[in-house]
């Protein structure tokens, strides 16, 4: 059962670290489109629209589902820790310290979640600001 701490250690955190990387790159991708976007060359407000929301519904992604792959984590490690409860006779302090650190997966997805939520919102405001700058 080794395996699974590893899986744990690196695939679910590398995989939150990851998708905290993508969500900061798409959102600073966003920042530098909106930065030099000529408004007066879209012939349609759609168009403009279509065009300032690439990218948003990864990001929107991202903060919806970090938590529950945190969650992953946390159910995989916890049923680790379950699985050397059997194999091996632990004391309590040992238990516990295993749980805590079952937790820490739950916490990263939390992270990841807020900080997309955030930069997602700050672009659905710039998004808004650009569409009224357009309309007059």
């Amino acid at each position: 059962m080794h395996y699974l701490k590893e899986f744990i250690d690196y695939g679910i955190i590398g995989l939150l670290l990851l998708m905290s990387i993508i969500a900061v790159a798409l959102f600073f991708e966003r920042i530098f489109y909106f930065k030099r976007v000529n408004l007066q060359e879209f012939k349609s407000r759609e168009l403009l629209e279509n065009r300032l929301s690439n990218n948003l519904t990864a990001i929107a992604t991202i903060a919806s589902n970090a938590p529950y792959i945190g969650l992953l984590g946390t159910v995989l490690a916890i049923m680790q820790t379950f699985i050397t409860m059997a194999q091996n006779n632990l004391v309590a302090s040992k238990i516990m310290e295993s749980l805590a650190l079952a937790l820490k997966t739950t916490a990263m997805g939390l992270v990841v979640a807020i900080i997309a939520t955030v930069l997602y919102n700050i672009l659905v405001r710039k998004i808004e600001t650009k569409l009224v700058e357009y309309g007059s």
